[in-house]
């Protein structure tokens, strides 16, 4: 039986006039898709009013906390000495969010544990 891990953390919206909007977020990995991670936003941060979820491979995010690193419309790359920023890349534009590295990094270890 998969086994299914969710985090809920907070991260920063960094907007293009240089500001920062809070915004919610629930990591999430399951062993039923052992490559993979996702990261689900609520609602209100989508044009559209839906939930969205990015998934990606968890060695991007992996090598993105150590090294700036992109996989198609995925950029992860270390934002400072304790945040990592996460670039998602849409027709819409590009959305750029910043999670605290510890809790990235507790989710990261926490996967491993679960998937191997």
């Amino acid at each position: 039986m998969p086994i299914t891990l969710e985090q809920p953390t907070g991260a920063r919206l960094l907007t293009a006039d240089e500001q920062e909007v809070a915004v919610p977020a629930t990591l999430r990995y399951t062993s039923a898709d052992p490559r993979a991670v996702h990261f689900v936003f609520p609602p209100w941060i989508s044009l559209d009013g839906e939930e969205v979820t990015w998934t990606f491979a968890r060695a991007l995010l992996e090598e993105g906390l150590a090294t700036p690193a992109a996989v198609g419309n995925v950029h992860v790359r270390p934002y400072g000495p304790s945040r990592t920023v996460v670039e998602l890349r849409a027709q819409e534009g590009v959305a750029a969010i910043a999670f605290p590295t510890s809790a990235l990094t507790r989710f990261l270890l926490s996967s491993l544990r679960v998937g191997g």
